[in-house]
């Protein structure tokens, strides 16, 4: 598997904090290796449009779809609570 980026996933990664940044990159790997590593808390957020949620941090998830054999990211947020 590989991770593709969309513009709008760059540009949000871009404006999150430091710390965001280098808990994604993390994260990222954990993804690479398994997606149901335990602290991705990987789940199906929309069914209709194949999108998963993982999480970050505990404050912030990211989105992705899976494509053949690619993750394309597609945004990351901070969770609301």
């Amino acid at each position: 598997m590989r991770l593709v980026y969309s513009e709008r996933f760059l540009n949000a990664l871009r404006d999150a904090p430091t710390q965001v940044q280098r808990a994604f990159l993390k994260q990222s790997q954990f993804l690479l290796q398994d997606i149901r590593h335990p602290s991705l808390r990987a789940k199906k957020y929309n069914e209709a449009l194949g999108l998963w949620q993982a999480r970050v941090n505990r404050d912030w998830r990211f989105y992705s779809t899976i494509e053949g054999n690619e993750y394309r990211m597609q945004a990351i947020t901070a969770h609301p609570k």
